[in-house]
């Protein structure tokens, strides 16, 4: 694993996306819907080709159930 939290998708309207050519590579980048923040990235090569979505955990807080 990379140490990121990985998720398989986003709460519905709290992400945006755009490409990030960055370091001389070529990703997905994923912001805050509100803020804009960098969040983290978005890769295809979750379970059978499905999203995943690395965040950094720095920027969630987590709320009890």
């Amino acid at each position: 694993g990379t140490g990121w939290l990985s998720f398989r998708k986003p709460v519905t309207g709290a992400v945006t996306t755009r490409p990030d050519y960055s370091h001389g590579m070529v990703r997905t980048e994923v912001l805050a819907a509100i803020s804009g923040i960098h969040l983290g990235h978005v890769f295809n090569d979750g379970p059978n080709g499905s999203p995943r979505y690395c965040i950094n955990a720095t920027v969630l807080e987590f709320v009890a159930r």
